[in-house]
C-alpha cells in the first residue's frame, strides 16, 4: 500500500519582505503507484509570476502520470522494454501541458500595470511570456514493478534503498546544457535529468533547494531522510513534527521557501522499520565521527597558524 506526504513552507525572508511563496508541492497515492512532486519558482525579477508557474508544473506532472497509468498494464510493459524512451515521452508531455496551462493563464490574467512598473517598456517587451512563470521541477514515481524520477533545475531527489541506505541518484547541479535549467526554457526537454530502478526502494523523497541548504553537509541531509522514514509508523503525529521542523529550518537557517514531498511503500516500511532505526543509529555514529574529525582538523589548522605567527614574530625580533 502506497502512502506519502507533502509540505510547502514560506521562507522567512519572503515573509519579512512581503514576497509570495514561490514553491509548490503535492503527492498522490494510488493502488498501483504513487507520485511526489515539488517545484521552485525562480526568484529573479523577470520571473514575477513564478509562484503560478510552480503550481502549474506540479499540477500537470500529476495529470501526466495519471494519464500514463490510465492503462497500467500497457504502460508497465512499455516501461520495462525501454524506460528511457518512456520517461522522455513523459517529460515531453509535462512540458507541453505546462506551456498550454501557462498560455491559458496568461490570456485570462493579463499582466497588470503594477507588475510592469519594475520594468522599462523595452525591458518588458524583451521578456518571453514563459519566462514570467519560470520554475524548476522534481518528481518521483513509485510503482509495483519499477520506480523513476525526473528533475529539471536545482533541488534534491533522495531514495531510501531496501538496505536502508539513502542516496541521491540525480545530481541537482548536473545540467547537460550547462545553463540554468527551467521549465520555461525553449530547450527544456534537453535539460531534464532522470533515474529509474527495477529494485524496490522503501521510500523516495523530493525537495526544493531550501531544504538542502539548511544542512551543514550532504551526509547530514541524507541522514535526515532516514530519520523521517523511521517515524512513518505513526504518520499522524509525524506530520506535525515535520511541519514544525521545516518551519524552524527556514526561520533559523536557509530563510528560503522549502517544499518537501515523499512517497513510500507502507508494507515495506513496516517490514523494515527495525532495520531503518538501526541504520539511524549507524548514521548517528558516523555523524559523531565526522564531527570529531572536523574538530581535529580545525585544531590542527589553528595550531599550524599559531606556529606560523610565532615564527613571524621571532623573525621580526631578530
Amino acid at each position: 500500500m502506497f502512502d506519502g506526504f507533502n509540505y510547502t513552507v514560506q521562507g522567512e525572508s519572503h515573509i519579512q519582505s512581503g514576497k509570495v511563496c514561490q514553491d509548490w508541492s503535492d503527492f498522490k497515492a494510488h493502488e498501483k503507484y504513487a507520485v511526489a512532486v515539488v517545484a521552485d519558482g525562480h526568484g529573479s525579477k523577470k520571473h514575477f509570476r513564478s509562484d503560478v508557474g510552480s503550481k502549474l508544473a506540479v499540477k500537470v506532472t500529476l495529470k501526466t502520470i495519471d494519464n500514463f497509468y490510465h492503462n497500467a498494464d500497457e504502460f508497465e510493459k512499455s516501461f520495462v522494454k525501454n524506460p528511457k524512451k518512456v520517461i522522455k515521452k513523459i517529460q515531453k508531455y509535462i512540458i507541453s501541458y505546462w506551456n498550454k496551462e501557462v498560455s491559458w493563464y496568461h490570456r485570462n490574467n493579463p499582466v497588470t500595470d503594477d507588475e510592469k512598473k519594475n520594468f522599462t517598456n523595452d525591458e518588458f517587451k524583451a521578456i518571453k511570456m514563459e519566462s514570467i512563470y519560470g520554475t524548476t521541477l522534481i518528481a518521483v514515481v513509485m510503482g509495483e514493478n519499477f520506480s523513476f524520477g525526473i528533475q529539471i533545475g536545482d533541488g534534491s531527489l533522495v531514495v531510501l534503498e531496501d538496505d536502508c541506505e539513502t542516496g541521491m541518484p540525480i545530481d541537482g547541479d548536473e545540467n547537460p546544457a550547462n545553463l540554468t535549467a527551467s521549465m520555461c526554457n525553449s530547450n527544456a526537454i534537453d535539460m531534464f535529468n532522470l533515474f529509474y530502478t527495477f529494485n524496490k526502494p522503501l521510500a523516495m523523497f523530493v525537495s526544493t533547494d531550501g531544504l538542502y541548504t539548511s544542512f551543514g553537509s550532504a551526509e547530514d541531509f541524507l541522514d535526515y531522510h532516514t530519520i523521517i522514514a523511521g517515524q512513518f509508523n505513526d504518520i499522524s503525529e509525524f506530520k506535525e513534527i515535520v511541519l514544525r521542523n521545516l518551519t524552524k529550518r527556514t526561520k533559523y537557517g536557509t530563510q528560503d521557501d522549502i517544499s518537501f514531498s515523499c512517497v513510500f511503500d507502507k508494507e515495506l516500511i513496516d517490514e523494515n522499520l527495525s532495520a531503518i532505526r538501526n541504520q539511524i543509529q549507524v548514521n548517528n555514529s558516523r555523524a559523531a565521527m565526522r564531527k570529531a574529525e572536523h574538530a581535529a582538523r580545525i585544531k590542527k589548522m589553528k595550531a599550524k597558524q599559531a606556529m606560523l605567527r610565532q615564527q613571524r614574530e621571532e623573525e621580526e625580533q631578530q
